[in-house]
């Protein structure tokens, strides 16, 4: 049974940072693209960050690129998500997602994903 674990959420003054860890397992980690998306109250669920099954190309949203770095080891089965100059605006409920697809910006492209973890960015 695959599963992805979401941790490191928490509530941040803006400015601040937090770090996002994502556990796989149940599934060949090396296999698969892994994504980083968020969803606000209200909102859609929106990409944040991806990265290919080798680590070698990421891939951001616009609103996060240059304080956002998504990165993966695969001697853990584990995905992160770096979070630097953190604004009241990236407060959301964080998910990763596992997909073999080359779509990384689109959710259909995600066969598995987590439970979410929250992050409270406050002004």
């Amino acid at each position: 049974q695959v599963q992805l674990v979401e941790s490191g959420g928490g509530l941040v003054q803006a400015g601040g940072s937090l770090r996002l860890s994502c556990a796989a397992s149940g599934l060949t980690f090396s296999n698969y693209n892994m994504a980083w998306f968020r969803q606000a109250p209200g909102k859609e669920r929106e990409f944040v960050a991806g990265i290919t099954r080798t680590g070698i190309t990421s891939n951001y949203a616009d609103s996060v690129k240059g304080r956002f770095t998504i990165s993966r080891d695969s001697g853990r089965n584990t995905v992160y998500l770096q979070m630097n100059s953190l604004k009241p605006e990236d407060t959301a409920v964080y998910y990763c997602a596992a997909g073999l697809g080359l779509l990384m910006k689109t959710r259909s492209n995600y066969s598995y994903w987590g439970q979410g973890t929250q992050v409270t960015v406050s002004s």
